[in-house]
């Protein structure tokens, strides 16, 4: 998301025309979700997809009218297969896609959420649907500290005192729709990206890592050598730390949504860091390692205490059961359970 509002930051400030479509309605089958964005140029490049197909060419064509006229636009599509690019999958069902030109006046808001995402903070950006004489606008509320507002004042109170009546808004993770007294908004809530700790630096790290950080998670690497564990082997990771493997629980805080993979170089130290955080609350415990290796080490657990019902938790052996074999097929691997888990709560075909 972050090079999103990186790529409209910078779209804006060469004074080049662009719009962003955002599909705000979704029924049925479609290829995209609620909130899928793309933008496209006034030269046809476009960043992301809201579908593909007919839908996607549609899109670009009204995206070219809102860049000339200046104002947004609802588009409505109800679905058949041959309308979208993965048209075996798709049954049928309805779409509403929102285009807002890119104006110089966004520069602020987008630069705002830009600030946002590299401070870990958490925001709720509305945008107020044209429709019934209004011409649509967009306002970001943060928690703490200073949004920007591109609404009408009076929409703009409206929506204050109504956050101040709702604070469960702030948990939310999925873009949703919200009609407030009348008012049309879509809203997209800006929050902390799950953190993906990475304990080993080897070569498995190495292919992890860059593919995590696409997938927008926050990547964070440990390991205990200094010459492996150093940020121009990994450009990509939030942060590269070099720790000691014993005694990591206390030093590295796991959330509810974080995510651990465990891919040190060898069986005691996949061990030492699976027994610390065990109990934590991550959202995701993986280990490399041949089922013969697993069985050792939850031997040893058990031997320590551990339940079924903890060691059940860890996926191992790590990854999607695509018979990867290389390091870059393995990371895909582990790449792809974690966005399943992220995504739906469990790893389909395990291996």
């Amino acid at each position: 998301m972050r090079e999103l509002y990186e790529y409209i930051l910078d779209l804006i400030r060469s004074g080049k025309r662009g719009a962003l479509a955002t599909i705000v309605h979704q029924a049925g089958s479609s290829p995209r979700g609620l909130g899928a964005q793309m933008v496209i140029m006034e030269d046809g490049k476009i960043l992301g997809s809201v579908g593909g197909g007919t839908l996607e060419a549609d899109v670009i064509k009204g995206a070219r009218e809102v860049m000339r006229e200046g104002v947004p636009r609802r588009m409505e599509f109800f679905l058949r297969g041959e309308d979208v690019a993965d048209s075996d999958m798709i049954c049928g069902g309805d779409v509403e896609v929102l285009l807002e030109p890119l104006k110089e006046g966004f520069a602020d808001l987008y630069n705002r959420l830009k600030e946002i995402k590299e401070r870990d903070e958490k925001g709720l950006l509305f945008t107020l649907l044209p429709g019934d004489g209004s011409e649509g606008g967009k306002g970001l509320f943060v928690p703490k500290g200073e949004g920007v507002s591109l609404l009408p004042s009076r929409v703009h109170s409206l929506l204050e005192g109504f956050l101040s009546s709702h604070p469960e808004l702030w948990q939310r993770r999925d873009p949703f729709p919200l009609s407030v007294e009348g008012f049309q908004f879509f809203v997209e809530p800006i929050f902390v990206e799950p953190t993906l700790y990475i304990f080993g630096a080897g070569h498995i790290a190495q292919q992890i890592a860059p593919l995590a950080k696409m997938a927008d998670f926050r990547v964070v690497v440990l390991d205990d050598r200094d010459d492996f564990a150093t940020p121009e082997r990994f450009p990509e990771a939030d942060q590269v730390l070099v720790q000691d493997f014993e005694g990591l629980a206390s030093k590295v805080k796991v959330g509810e949504e974080d995510y651990l993979v465990i891919v040190t170089r060898g069986h005691l130290h996949d061990y030492t860091v699976l027994r610390q955080f065990l109990r934590s609350g991550a959202k995701y415990i993986g280990m490399i390692g041949s089922r013969k290796k697993r069985d050792a080490i939850y031997r040893r657990l058990r031997q320590e205490g551990f339940s079924e019902e903890e060691i059940s938790r860890v996926h191992a052996p790590i990854g999607l059961d695509i018979g990867a074999e290389t390091p870059q097929e393995i990371a895909i691997s582990i790449v792809a359970e974690l966005i399943a888990v992220r995504r739906k709560g469990e790893a389909p075909f395990r291996s």
